[in-house]
């Protein structure tokens, strides 16, 4: 099974590469800001409840880097992530393709589900934009990343499902709330004063037409 997830992860994170739009850091700014928001997750990553190895809770931000730079960039900068926590933690490096799917591609790719069927069948609003897109999207994207995080433990035979049920699970509200609030409240106040930092939004669509 590890090596699926090492097929998958090098796939994921090949086609995230392929497909980002690289133009966009030819602009100084933009670039700055990516990193910027790279670097803010690594620190809150150090903030984490861990009730066993790979049972661990904590915000993810890939619903926040998705909505701002694209699902591709999303992957790669959560790829990033996890290799710095890897090398700072000490974690095993066998778990990382593991993660780079779990909790890069995975929630990144649910994000971008969800603001497509927002933008292509919801009419275009703010607020709309807002809790769907954001709060409501990092919301599910999360609840994603921990049912399937607990469905591979318990298939793959590393923990019983009732111990994965006791310890991790039950508390996808802890993982759901914080996330989805710390979403919702940072891509507005980015709207409010920095639109242009937002590749998803479209203020001639998300204003102009409420």
């Amino acid at each position: 099974m590890l090596i699926l997830f090492y097929l998958l992860s090098a796939v994921a994170v090949g086609v995230a590469a392929y497909r980002a739009p690289w133009f966009h850091l030819k602009e100084t700014e933009s670039l700055n800001i990516l990193l910027a928001v790279t670097v803010g997750i690594m620190v809150v990553w150090t903030l984490r409840a861990g009730f066993a190895p790979g049972l661990d809770i904590h915000l993810v931000g890939a619903t926040l880097l998705t909505l701002m730079f694209g699902w591709e960039f999303a992957t790669l900068a959560i790829a990033l992530v996890l290799t710095a926590h890897t090398i700072y933690a000490g974690t095993s490096w066998f778990a990382l393709p593991v993660n780079m799917l779990l909790v890069g591609a995975l929630p990144a790719l649910v994000s971008q589900g969800i603001f497509r069927v927002s933008d292509t069948r919801l009419p275009n609003n703010f607020f709309i934009y807002i809790f769907v897109c954001a709060f409501f999207g990092a919301a599910i994207a999360v609840a994603i990343v921990v049912f399937t995080t607990s469905g591979i433990h318990w298939v793959g035979g590393t923990y019983e499902w009732d111990y994965v049920w006791q310890n991790y699970t039950r508390y996808v509200p802890l993982a759901m709330l914080p996330e989805a609030f710390i979403t919702g409240m940072l891509m507005s106040v980015f709207i409010a004063y920095r639109p242009e930092w937002v590749s998803s939004f479209d203020d001639r669509r998300y204003l102009d037409n409420k």
